[in-house]
């Protein structure tokens, strides 16, 4: 009985040695990592199979029995994960049930248009380009926000996805991001501003934000186009005319282009126009609702990439003059 029990004592030791060793040992792989994708509803038997088919050299019925003894197979998420050579099957697990899935990530820039935006989208990694084909009013009804106009309406931000996610997925977290912004930005506005709706505000928003050279700047900017609103003088605001000319823009704005009449031409067009020009940041969100308390009504570039204010005309000539043609 002594030496049965000797040679089952050392049975149990080797198994256990052996299965410690099998859990914590790198498994081989058909490269430098493998794509696992688990399926909503997935049986913890089909997740191990499914281990063992995305290119992991792993008996699945082991692998499907540690995650029945270990207790945490009614924890294994769905999702989209990536395996990196020299995981081990506790690593598999722990990913599983804690949903470390691949993430990726895009960014959409302060100050880009809607085709930036969705160039972008269609060059991210691994992002399913399910609105590509889109119209701009198609998209908006997608989005969930059917009538708005597209252009502004995304937040930019960086944003993070699984492998596999739609860009539409991405582009509803940045229209629910741009209205909790605006929304922010509209309820702190100040009484004095001229502004009428948070459409309004975020219009004015996207021009603060083309029209930036430096962030310090956007307040002022801001005051200089809500002061012109306040009076009823023309916005006369570059950004706006580029913007309405589309692709007809060739880099260089001549002096016909301030004269086309298009609904974005702000020299020719009183107030602001009917749309969005890009995508503002929060800080020209709250320019445009909070602009800075000055009785500026133009502004020029310094070269550095700030801006010399001027409430007069003669003033505004003065700081061209020696700000665009050197004179003194």
């Amino acid at each position: 009985m002594r030496k049965l029990a000797v040679v089952v004592l050392v049975a149990a030791l080797a198994l256990g040695y052996l299965g410690y060793t099998w859990l914590n040992d790198p498994l081989q792989m058909a490269s430098d990592s493998v794509d696992l994708s688990v399926e909503p509803g997935s049986s913890p038997r089909e997740v191990a199979l499914q281990v063992q088919q995305a290119g992991v050299s792993v008996n699945p019925t082991l692998l499907y029995w540690l995650f029945r003894l270990s207790g945490e197979a009614r924890q294994i998420k769905a999702g989209s994960y990536e395996l990196e050579r020299g995981t081990n099957p506790r690593n598999i697990l722990s990913k599983l049930v804690r949903g470390e899935e691949a993430l990726r990530s895009v960014t959409l820039v302060e100050g880009w248009n809607l085709r930036q935006v969705r160039e972008a989208l269609l060059k991210a990694d691994q992002l399913k380009p399910v609105t590509a084909d889109l119209r701009p009013e198609e998209l908006m009804q997608q989005v969930g926000k059917p009538g708005l106009a597209a252009e502004g309406r995304f937040f930019p931000d960086t944003y993070t996805y699984a492998k596999g996610s739609t860009d539409l997925a991405v582009l509803q977290r940045a229209a629910r991001a741009m209205d909790k912004k605006l929304e922010a930005a509209w309820a702190q506005r100040s009484p004095q501003s001229p502004l009428k709706t948070p459409e309004e505000a975020l219009t004015l928003a996207s021009i603060v934000e083309k029209e930036t050279g430096r962030a310090s700047d956007r307040p002022e900017i801001a005051a200089v186009f809500s002061n012109r609103l306040r009076i009823g003088m023309r916005l006369q605001t570059d950004p706006t005319v580029i913007y309405g000319l589309g692709p007809l823009f060739d880099g260089n704005l001549r002096r016909s282009d301030l004269l086309a009449d298009t609904p974005w031409n702000t020299y020719v067009r009183p107030g602001l126009p009917p749309t969005p020009i890009a995508m503002p940041g929060r800080g020209a969100l709250l320019a445009a609702v909070q602009p800075a308390h000055s009785k500026a009504l133009y502004f020029v570039a310094r070269g550095d990439g700030t801006s010399q204010f001027s409430a007069t005309l003669d003033e505004h000539n003065r700081a061209v003059n020696k700000y665009q043609r050197g004179q003194k």
